[in-house]
Parts: C-alpha cells; structure tokens; sequence
C-alpha cells in the first residue's frame, strides 16, 4: 500500500524556518515526482513546490527565494525548506507524489506563521 506521513509543521514567527518531511512508502521515490501543495482556510489549494525524478523543480512566484524542495531517495522523502516564512505561509501543507500513472495524496501537516 502506498502511504505518505508528513511532518515537520508547527507555530513559527514572522521571519522564521521550518522543515516538512514526506515520508513515503509503496513507491519508489526515484522513479516518482513530489509536489507540496498548500490549502490556507478559505482559500483554494495551491502548488508550492515540484520536483521530478530526475531532479528538476518548479516554485509558486509567492515562494521563490524563500523555499527549497529537495528529495532522498535513498530515504524514501522528499523535503521542504521554509525560510522566512510570512503570515500568508499559513495553511496546511500536504505532499503528493506521482509515480507512474497513479497519484497519491498525504493528510497534510499545519504550518501556522503569527507573531
């Protein structure tokens, strides 16, 4: 069975940084691309960050500079790194992978940036 767990969310300031973990399982992450979604209340789903199997990524406008997604494969787990994280950055964080002609979702990890 395919499973994703994220983790790594939490309550950051303004200005601060945080790491999300997709651990995956049921794939094989070298053969599979990942993407990071966000969803804040209210508001649509949107992409964040992308990265294809052979390592290519693509960043929303609103997060370029700031975030960088990165994989393990040998670790079976793609990375987010947030890096000074604003307000807007709140919303619930999930990870998506695409292997093959299947997707699958994770459940999401809530990031909350507040002073």
């Amino acid at each position: 069975q395919v499973q994703l767990v994220e983790s790594g969310g939490g309550l950051v300031q303004p200005g601060g940084s945080l790491r999300l973990s997709c651990v995956v399982s049921g794939v094989t992450l070298g053969t599979s691309a990942m993407t990071w979604y966000r969803r804040a209340p209210g508001k649509e789903r949107e992409l964040v960050a992308t990265i294809s199997s052979g390592s290519n990524t693509n960043y929303a406008d609103s997060v370029k500079g700031r975030f960088t997604i990165s994989r393990d494969n040998a670790k079976q787990t793609v990375y987010l790194d947030m890096n000074s994280l604003k307000p807007d950055d709140t919303a619930v964080y999930t990870c998506k992978v695409d292997s093959g002609w299947r997707t699958y979702w994770g459940e999401g990890t809530q990031v909350t940036v507040s002073s």
